[in-house]
């Protein structure tokens, strides 16, 4: 598990910096194709659940049973999913409504004429409640990663995916707030170091004590997260880029691509 370590790391950190592919999008396309994002939004989701339900809660089951025996570990996989699912909840609660950076942004939402005092403002708290928001898939990236690194990558993808209208809902308030791609451009790609820095806390408070038992739960609470991320972020903004087909059939092409892949790979 070790030797994963500095692979997790990487894979948290990439996922994270993906932010600067939604700012890029933002600030240098004449429009925002929604078409695309509404599949890749529908692709990330089926990606996530289907690594959730088919992998990660029968790896935690695996490991928890070891410490707490087969009823135990089946009892404590269902308690640590639906504790992530609490966890990740609380953190979207607590951002005002305004400010979730989960929502379908594009490059036409705002235009020049606008309050420039008022658009930095809301970039700026956007950027920040990114900052919150992603710490906690920082570490279900993470986690993932160290105890498989197939299926680190393929959620790291699916995280990268799912970051860039994250990028998009920084860069566009900022850039028509000062005039500067430049600055809207890594004020969205630092909104991201949240992630990687949600590994590393995640790490110094758990290394000490990794084992079978902490494992299984940091898995099955990854599965609740990510499970959550997917029905009330992934699939809802979808919906609102385009028509409701489109992200389906994004979900289930999802699906297909990481159950080929695991098919493959394992």
């Amino acid at each position: 598990m070790t030797d994963n370590l500095l692979l997790a790391f990487g894979l948290t950190l990439l996922a994270g910096l993906s932010t600067g592919i939604g700012s890029a999008i933002a600030l240098f396309a004449k429009r925002t194709n929604t078409r695309f994002l509404a599949v890749a939004m529908g692709l990330s989701a089926g990606v996530m659940i289907y690594v959730s339900f088919m992998e990660l809660l029968g790896q935690a089951t695996a490991q928890l049973s070891q410490h707490y025996g087969e009823r135990g570990g089946a009892f404590w996989t269902v308690v640590a999913f639906f504790t992530g699912i609490v966890v990740i909840a609380v953190i979207d609660r607590m951002l005002p409504e305004p400010k979730n950076p989960h929502h379908a942004g594009s490059v036409e939402d705002l235009a020049p004429e606008n309050r420039p005092n008022k658009l930095l403002r809301m970039g700026l708290f956007t950027a920040l409640a990114i900052a919150i928001h992603n710490f906690p898939e920082g570490m279900a990236t993470f986690a993932a990663a160290l105890a498989d690194p197939t299926l680190g990558i393929s959620i790291a993808v699916a995280i990268a995916i799912h970051n860039i209208p994250e990028g998009i809902a920084v860069s566009v308030p900022i850039f028509y707030a000062t005039g500067s791609r430049k600055q809207a451009f890594w004020l969205s790609f630092a909104s991201g170091l949240s992630e990687p820095l949600g590994a590393v806390v995640g790490y110094l408070l758990m290394h000490r004590f990794m084992g079978p038992a902490v494992m299984g739960w940091l898995l099955a609470s990854v599965a609740g997260v990510m499970v959550f991320i997917s029905l009330d972020e992934l699939l809802p903004t979808a919906r609102e880029y385009d028509e409701g087909h489109l992200a389906i059939y994004g979900l289930v092409a999802g699906m297909a691509v990481m159950a080929a892949s695991l098919l493959l790979l394992n």
